[in-house]
């Protein structure tokens, strides 16, 4: 698809600038499956996706963890499937202007896909991009506080500087995401090792090579997938 920056989301997410020493725990995904699945709980998953899909910025960080987390418990969790929608949202990308209804359908599009994997930050931004070109404003708020949410869930996961301190994904594509946002640059290569992802980081200023990711959900859904084959 073609590659739109991530608008103001930079400069929204600078006060995370890069640290070893912020504080971060892993998520403890067994405790987030039973707190999710209790209807009596105010982690209780499908409250929680409602105040996400309403663009709730009250939400704590740790209702935010069990959103992101919770979904690999979601029968629609599939972190490597292909999206219906992605063909008619690239070929509306591909084109060199786009005109309001281009933008249109850039928001259709990317809302059908975002209703089968509503953490896909790559379409959220490209909608961004729609919302700020329509000068639909309070849409395009709504959707930085969507994507923040995500960030915040991340962020609070490790600081990838190690595999002990890696940062926990539910998809792979947030990797390249958070390297954007936390200011590097992707080098390559990338390379797995046991259920760590390690993508290197071109030359940076505190001497960074590259940064770590746990991807066990990632791995556990497609070892799924090959078993029901």
């Amino acid at each position: 698809m073609k590659k739109i920056g991530l608008l103001c989301i930079l400069s929204l997410m600078a006060h995370f600038a890069y640290s070893q020493y912020w504080e971060f725990e892993k998520p403890d995904y067994e405790q987030i499956r039973t707190h999710i699945n209790d209807d009596h709980s105010d982690f209780h998953f499908p409250k929680l996706m409602t105040r996400f899909l309403k663009a709730d910025s009250t939400m704590s960080l740790e209702e935010k963890r069990h959103l992101y987390y919770g979904f690999v418990f979601h029968e629609d969790y599939s972190p490597y499937g292909i999206p219906k929608y992605k063909d008619s949202l690239e070929t509306v990308l591909q084109k060199t202007e786009h005109n309001h209804t281009d933008l249109k359908k850039i928001i259709q599009y990317g809302d059908s896909i975002l209703a089968e994997n509503p953490f896909d930050l790559t379409v959220m931004n490209y909608q961004l991009y729609a919302y700020e070109n329509l000068g639909d404003s309070s849409n395009f708020q709504a959707k930085i506080i969507q994507m923040e949410t995500v960030f915040d869930a991340l962020l609070s996961s490790g600081d990838g500087a190690s595999k002990k301190t890696a940062f926990y994904v539910i998809d792979t594509s947030h990797e390249y995401d958070l390297i954007d946002v936390l200011g590097f640059k992707f080098e390559g290569p990338q390379s797995l090792t046991e259920h760590f992802d390690y993508l290197k980081v071109a030359n940076n200023d505190i001497g960074l090579e590259g940064m770590y990711f746990d991807i066990s959900p990632c791995l556990n859904s497609l070892s799924k997938s090959y078993s029901k084959k």
